[in-house]
């Protein structure tokens, strides 16, 4: 076991390092001027050569991108050219505020995901499988943007049960783990676990259509087991690949949560990346990508291991 992870931390190391070369190069080659934001129309040549010295867009490339991955080794992910602050700051801010939103929805996504995809494995061809299957379908076909947008008016503005968004009253994105706050979380949160609801669903109504049907299942109920001992050795089966599923899915809504952060004005990083690219901040645009890869890496790798631990056939 103490190889297999020493193997896979190996792996993690130069997939760390082509993301952030993927990063930096892709935020480079997109057109416009990183400072256009803070200088004046009528800046001066000089004004503008200090400034590009300051942020260190006078150097070549590979001096950037060396000079950019070794501080973000020490934890410096540079200032922000729109704000003035750290970058770090920023970024960790945002990402707490991420978390807490791609959190709720995954276990809202996984939860009625793993129900849905058991009621249509176990009752296969039935009406029951049929409405979980339609109902994982629409998860994964509807524009999330849209949904969101939908359930801001009928929630909002026409029920006024919950508010449209901000992380806090009168659009704040300070935090407490109150009521009048986790209320600004419900809409974002059940909008961003319709699509993990759905391919969770699909996923585990495959697996346990499939385990279903192999001889062991057989043996067992020969045996005399009951549908509760079945059931159990089918989720047994099935979690490793759920697992899978669930990890990768969180990542995705920690780095594709722009659309629906924008919709609902919530303070996070897809928020903030949103206005990076509007702003044409490329230290914040960097950081921010950079930290949502490394997560997302980081996922991944976590997820590996927790699958060996329940399925220990992987590490052969």
């Amino acid at each position: 076991m103490l190889n297999f992870l020493f193997r896979r931390v190996l792996y993690t190391l130069p997939i760390m390092l082509g993301v952030a070369l993927v990063c930096f190069a892709l935020v480079h080659i997109s057109p416009g001027d990183p400072l256009v934001s803070i200088l004046p129309p009528d800046a001066s040549a000089e004004l503008q050569a200090q400034l590009l010295e300051l942020y260190g867009f006078n150097r070549s490339y590979p001096e950037q991108f060396a000079t950019w991955v070794w501080r973000a080794l020490q934890g410096d992910l540079g200032t922000s050219i729109a704000s003035g602050r750290a970058v770090t700051d920023e970024v960790m801010r945002a990402v707490i505020n991420t978390l807490r939103l791609a959190v709720l929805a995954m276990v809202i996504g996984f939860v009625l995901g793993c129900l849905f995809g058991f009621v249509a494995g176990y009752f296969q061809n039935s009406w029951l499988d049929k409405v979980a299957s339609l109902t994982s379908v629409l998860g994964v076909s509807v524009p999330h943007y849209w949904l969101g947008m939908v359930l801001v008016i009928i929630f909002s503005s026409q029920l006024m049960w919950l508010p449209p968004g901000g992380a806090g009253p009168g659009g704040s994105s300070e935090w407490a783990w109150d009521w009048v706050h986790i209320q600004h979380m419900i809409l974002p949160a059940l909008t961003m676990s319709v699509i993990p609801m759905g391919i969770i669903a699909r996923t585990v109504r495959a697996l346990v259509a499939d385990i279903l049907a192999q001889e062991f299942i057989v043996g067992l109920r020969a045996k005399g087991l009951t549908d509760f001992g079945v059931f159990a050795h089918v989720v047994k089966n099935a979690a490793p690949t759920a697992l899978a599923v669930m990890g990768l899915q969180l990542g995705y809504l920690l780095g594709g949560s722009i659309l629906i952060e924008t919709v609902f004005s919530w303070p996070g990083t897809g928020f903030l990346l949103n206005s990076a690219i509007f702003q044409r901040d490329l230290p914040l645009l960097q950081g921010t990508i950079l930290v949502l890869a490394m997560f997302f890496v980081v996922l991944n790798l976590v997820v590996d291991v927790i699958q060996t631990l329940l399925d220990p056939r992987i590490a052969r």
